[in-house]
């Protein structure tokens, strides 16, 4: 009978999910600077609207191209070299680009690289951040999949998530405090630069928790080092249950690599789209642009940031109600739900600007009642509690026990780059709907938030008719459900 170590793996999970505290921080973080590269770096340029907007989008969402990229590379990576290799690497990387994006004037100063022409380099260091987000992204839920036992798989996987919405919620409250300490022009000048190098303290904690770590079993078993993997089990599972554990793992591994479409193209389909879904919703323009939307409903600069901050403390929350559900209810009933709760917020959210109940400062300053205002307000928690609930841990979940074995580093690596790209497609382009005078004019700010709106819509009907509920499954006994049944010999 198997006496699974819980302490043991509580301890690993929440080491590997350091990464998804990476994650979360470089999300929000760059939510306090927005007013800081718009002023140095975009508005010197003195560009038209339609150019100024989409420069400025590209400029907060180029981490999300380096994101795509570390989650590609990840795959070939962590068989290559192991998750827990793969998550040190990530950890330097991201150590050196908040520094580097912090101050990108540090070695570039020498090329010209100064004032507004240290964009470039700017923009450099935030790919880089995004390379090394990308691959945590992807490896830190592998690993803690790889190690957890089947019916507790989804409560530790959520660990993932509780770490991404502590890492959103720890930048917001850094954010503001860092806002207090000086007026606006010291923010635009001297504040941003340290909400942006604050992120290295995370950086170096994944760092040193990765030189803790054990490799998994499954990366060991796939480097023929049996030994080391029943090793790894014998702590993890008790000596009773790890020889079994290792034989079922090496039935899976017989042949340590197959092609991508060994199990048909669904399994390929239902993580690409998982993924796509998991952003369409619009939950990072929420978290990239919080205090810009709070302040769109007539916020001040510094209630805005503390405004957001209530956004990650209302993300925490609801992701504990993920942390205890996920292995109840299962999987499909928490994003159905979820998909509801966050359509009719959004829709909620489209309406209340579209009809001018709120945006008091986009309206020159024009009062709006304390009710619509509040209205608001309510609807981006209700949102963002929706989301924390179901689709930001659950597709987590998903993605880390859908994909066999044999191909799991080159499917989640696809599943992974396709959120990335939904990301930067998401992120880049809210700017441009949320400043365009011609849809202010028919929507005030309210044509983004419809657009979510459908997504959630689609999203759910898409986990209805696409998604199998893995809940109390082995990664083992999942994969073979993906197998296509051979045709009878004649």
């Amino acid at each position: 009978m198997s006496k699974t170590n819980y302490l043991l793996v509580t301890g690993l999970s929440l080491c590997a999910a350091i990464g998804g505290l990476l994650f979360g921080y470089d999300t929000a973080v760059i939510s306090g600077v927005v007013d800081a590269i718009n002023a140095n770096f975009i508005d010197p340029r003195h560009l038209a609207e339609g150019a100024r907007n989409s420069l400025s989008g590209l400029v907060i969402a180029c981490a999300l191209l380096g994101c795509v990229a570390g989650a590609a590379i990840a795959g070939p990576l962590s068989t290559a070299i192991g998750r827990k290799s793969g998550l040190f690497i990530a950890g330097l990387l991201f150590f050196l680009s908040s520094l580097g994006s912090a101050f990108p004037e540090f070695v570039w100063s020498a090329f010209g690289g100064t004032g507004p022409n240290a964009l470039p380099a700017f923009m450099a260091y935030r790919v880089l951040g995004g390379t090394a987000i990308g691959m945590a992204s992807m490896l830190a839920p592998m690993y803690i999949a790889e190690i957890a036992p089947a019916s507790a798989r989804g409560l530790f996987v959520t660990l993932q998530q509780i770490a991404i919405v502590a890492g959103i919620n720890l930048v917001y409250f850094v954010n503001a405090v860092i806002e207090g300490y000086g007026n606006r022009a010291w923010l635009l000048t001297s504040g941003w630069r340290y909400m942006l190098a604050s992120a290295a303290i995370p950086a170096l904690l994944l760092m040193l928790s990765m030189l803790l770590v054990p490799e998994t079993p499954r990366f060991l078993v796939l480097k023929d080092r049996e030994d080391d993997a029943l090793k790894v089990l014998r702590r993890l599972v008790g000596e009773s249950a790890a020889a079994a554990t290792l034989k079922e793992i090496e039935g899976t591994l017989a042949e340590h690599t197959r092609p991508l479409m060994s199990y048909g193209a669904l399994v390929l389909f239902v993580g690409i789209m998982m993924s796509v879904f998991q952003q369409a919703v619009g939950i990072n323009a929420v978290l990239y642009y919080a205090p810009t939307m709070f302040e769109n409903m007539g916020a001040s600069v510094h209630a805005a940031f503390w405004q957001a901050f209530i956004i990650g403390v209302t993300n925490s929350v609801f992701t504990l109600i993920a942390l205890v559900t996920v292995d109840r209810l299962g999987r499909k009933p928490l994003l159905i739900i979820g998909a509801a709760v966050m359509a009719a917020a959004m829709l909620t959210l489209g309406s209340l600007f579209d009809t001018h109940l709120v945006s008091a400062a986009v309206e020159g300053g024009r009062g709006v009642s304390r009710s619509s205002s509040l209205a608001a307000i309510i609807a981006v928690v209700v949102f963002i509690g929706g989301f924390a609930m179901s689709w930001g841990p659950v597709t987590w979940v998903l993605l880390s026990e859908i994909f066999p074995n044999s191909i799991k580093g080159k499917a989640m690596s696809i599943a992974v780059a396709a959120q990335w790209i939904a990301n930067f497609v998401v992120s880049s382009t809210f700017p441009a709907m949320d400043r365009n005078s011609v849809l202010n004019a028919a929507f005030n700010h309210g044509f983004a938030y419809w657009i979510y709106g459908l997504m959630s819509i689609l999203a759910g009907l898409f986990v209805l008719r696409f998604i199998p509920e893995t809940k109390g499954r082995s990664l083992e006994a999942i994969e073979s459900s993906w197998i296509r049944p051979k045709a009878p010999m004649l």
